[in-house]
């Protein structure tokens, strides 16, 4: 339903025109992450289809240390430049500075001086970020409604710098909405500044086995590359012990780019729809209305959300959806720090 409305609201967006080029620069994992960067391709290559843009593609190197040199490549042959994680936020503030005549977004930072009034670091540097704690509450709901054990668990990928703990503090939040005495265990596969968590499978999937020994049986993952390990683990786990156990995917509807012999393990995922925001801000470039300072995607325009792809949340959309039009309302506000 989620996605039937998203849709729905996309075909009804005034499109622009534009013959440009927008330089896409992904995080680490590039285009076939399955999750986050993924979504971003995708909204390119909604562009492309839709808007006429053409795209440059590029992914820095294990380390990241060429992060300033491909946004200056990508700024060389393009009038939008849009990198793909908060990781990218200093360099393309100096990268930006230098090129006026380009604009620049960056995914997951606001890119706003907050230390004089909030105002945008450039007039060419737009922020898309996201209330990744609003959706990770309706799948923490979900968890609830269906945990057969009253334990659930939660594999970050990198801890340590805000951001992950948004969906942690969300999914428990909306666990706990459903069943006060729930109990939701959560690790981090590594802590910043050491982001190798995100394309960890190996340690997802140990992480993920030892939480079903504990007697998990959901377990909701923003992890990035790394959430293929949880997909083996449920499989693995399902089929040895002859009792089903379920996994959560994140950013993508992950029930569909998981591969179907994951299908009967993946109970939903969170939305973070980052295609919405790369298709919007280069339909934004092509109109002449690009606007520097952030904007935000939240459940009330689908920004995020959950999936429904498998039928397995049937039986409990009408109180998803009553939590969602509480957290629009603000009847409920989401936290997006730990408790205590």
């Amino acid at each position: 339903m989620e996605e039937d409305a998203m849709e729905e609201e996309d075909a009804m967006e005034e499109v622009a025109a534009g013959d440009f080029n927008v330089g896409l620069t992904y995080d680490i994992g590039g285009r076939g992450d399955q999750s986050f960067n993924d979504s971003a391709a995708a909204g390119l290559d909604r562009a492309k289809a839709e808007i006429g843009v053409t795209g440059s593609e590029a992914e820095p190197n294990a380390d990241g240390s060429d992060r300033a040199q491909l946004l200056q490549l990508q700024a060389d042959n393009s009038a939008l430049v849009i990198a793909v994680g908060f990781l990218f936020a200093g360099d393309v503030a100096a990268v930006a500075a230098e090129n006026p005549e380009v604009n620049f977004a960056v995914v997951d930072d606001a890119m706003l001086d907050f230390d004089n009034g909030g105002v945008p670091i450039g007039d060419n540097i737009a922020g898309l970020t996201f209330a990744e704690e609003q959706g990770s509450f309706l799948v923490g709901a979900a968890a609830a409604l269906k945990s057969e054990t009253g334990t659930l668990g939660f594999i970050g990928g990198v801890g340590g710098f805000g951001l992950i703990e948004k969906f942690e503090d969300g999914f428990t939040a909306g666990a706990q909405a459903v069943n006060p005495d729930i109990v939701v265990i959560p690790q981090y596969i590594t802590v910043a500044p050491d982001f190798d968590g995100f394309f960890a499978a190996d340690r997802a999937q140990e992480i993920a086995l030892t939480m079903y020994d504990q007697g998990a049986d959901i377990i909701y993952h923003a992890a990035g590359g790394s959430g293929a390990g949880l997909f083996e683990a449920a499989k693995s786990r399902s089929e040895s012990s002859g009792s089903q156990v379920w996994a959560i995917g994140v950013d993508s509807d992950q029930y569909n780019t998981a591969g179907a012999d994951f299908q009967p393990y993946i109970l939903t995922s969170m939305l973070k729809r980052v295609d919405v925001s790369v298709f919007e801000i280069t339909n934004a470039q092509a109109a002449g209305t690009f606007t520097a300072g952030n904007t935000v995607y939240d459940l009330s325009v689908d920004g995020v959300g959950y999936s429904t792809t498998g039928g397995y949340l049937d039986d409990i959309v009408d109180q998803l959806e009553a939590f969602k039009a509480q957290i629009i309302a603000g009847e409920i506000e989401v936290p997006t720090a730990p408790a205590g």
